[in-house]
């Protein structure tokens, strides 16, 4: 149906035809009372009436932020967490189209669109943090801190990777609408798009723990380090492809008549293939941590609550997955890939999350705590993001295959 309506508009370019096509493709596909429709819809309601309430009446109407702790959980897990989980695009595009691992090809797009949508609404989530929304540009033109900042860089490098991860996805776009001569021109430019945005990419999740440097003395000793930018690198690798596993699997089950029967056949040979990369960067990772361990010099550390909720994090969220990895890789066991990918992305949220809130300003008299509002807010971004996702998904050629006259553009 999707590839007759633009094999439509190809042939008939008035304006009627387009807009008739557009409202046709914005009509809800398939059955509407799913359980997750009518569990996300009344928190993306409720989510939305606390947004209105928190521009009309301030941050402090809604959130537990204060001057001692200005960043929570928006930021913490939307932005922090949130660009982690995205760094699969960067990952998969510079093995496809650098590396030329033509294997993982199929996942591209999704990837791809994933990521896009993580910045877009991690972006949008960051504007609800600010106390006064209207003054976002200052970070783009160095307003009031100057050029040097961190932060300057990563709203320069959020910005353009957003519009650099778009035109990488547009001849999806392009496809979905008929157009053949922007698809053949976006086409043209994907590859400058794809070096352009893993350069981006790599130098922002380190800049995202680059603004943590500034935080000696507040955060735990136990996950301050001068390395911060080079763990929060490391990690995103790992994160990322674990987040591909996983929303991989679920794709493959609720869009399974979209995918071909190669492309079905070629997912476990995909996610073999990736757990190996998780296993070896994870060990990276683990090397990593042991080292600033040790160099830091906080062995006493270790015998207090949030000693042991070090150790819990590093051995049952960095080492078991790293083995399970490992072993999996080695025994072509699918489902403990699987299982690995799902506790590697609960470390890397505990690990964030130990970072900008829980491990910061740990030894305030009143300690942070998300109110109910910021979490449902939280939800809110989060179901948003997978209702456009699916909307995507059910309409362009992001899993099933492009059409066949988009094979003879070159």
């Amino acid at each position: 149906m999707n590839n007759m309506g633009s094999y439509a508009i190809s042939k008939d370019n008035d304006g009627k035809s387009i807009w008739k096509f557009l409202r046709a493709e914005f009509k809800p596909k398939g059955k509407f009372f799913t359980p997750f429709n009518i569990i996300s819809l009344p928190v993306i309601l409720v989510g939305f009436v606390i947004i209105i309430i928190r521009f009309w009446k301030g941050i402090g109407a809604v959130t537990n932020l204060t001057q001692e702790v200005p960043w929570g959980l928006w930021i913490g897990f939307d932005v922090v967490t949130g660009v982690a989980f995205a760094g699969g695009a960067y990952v998969i595009t510079f093995m496809v189209y650098i590396l030329n691992m033509r294997k993982y090809h199929s996942i591209v797009r999704v990837t791809v669109l994933n990521g896009f949508l993580a910045y877009v609404f991690y972006a949008g989530a960051l504007l609800l943090d600010l106390g006064r929304p209207w003054n976002v540009v200052n970070p783009i033109i160095g307003n009031s801190f100057g050029t040097s900042s961190v932060l300057f860089l990563v709203a320069w490098h959020f910005l353009l990777y957003m519009i650099a991860q778009l035109i990488e996805f547009s001849p999806a776009i392009a496809e979905w609408l008929g157009a053949r001569r922007a698809r053949k021109i976006l086409s043209g430019m994907t590859l400058a798009a794809v070096i352009f945005g893993i350069t981006l990419s790599t130098l922002h999740q380190s800049g995202l723990g680059a603004l943590y440097l500034m935080a000696k003395g507040k955060i735990y000793p136990l996950w301050y380090s001068e390395f911060i930018p080079v763990l929060f690198f490391v990690s995103s690798i790992f994160a990322g492809l674990s987040m591909v596993i996983f929303e991989g699997s679920i794709s493959h089950k609720v869009f399974f008549n979209q995918i071909s029967e190669k492309n079905h056949k070629a997912q476990n040979n995909i996610i073999h293939g990736l757990s190996k990369i998780c296993g070896g960067t994870l060990f990276a990772y683990f090397f990593l941590q042991v080292l600033v361990f040790v160099h830091g010099k906080h062995w006493d550390l270790l015998n207090t609550p949030l000693g042991y909720w070090y150790l819990t994090e590093m051995i049952g969220f960095v080492f078991l997955p790293m083995m399970l990895f490992v072993y999996s890789y080695r025994r072509k066991n699918i489902l403990a890939i699987k299982i690995a990918s799902i506790i590697t992305i609960i470390g890397v949220i505990i690990n964030r999350l130990n970072i900008t809130v829980i491990g910061f300003r740990w030894d305030a008299a009143v300690h942070y705590y998300p109110s109910w509002m910021e979490i449902v807010v939280t939800l809110a971004v989060i179901f948003t993001e997978i209702w456009i996702f699916r909307w995507v998904i059910n309409r362009m050629p992001v899993l099933r295959d492009s059409p066949a006259w988009a094979k003879d553009v070159k």
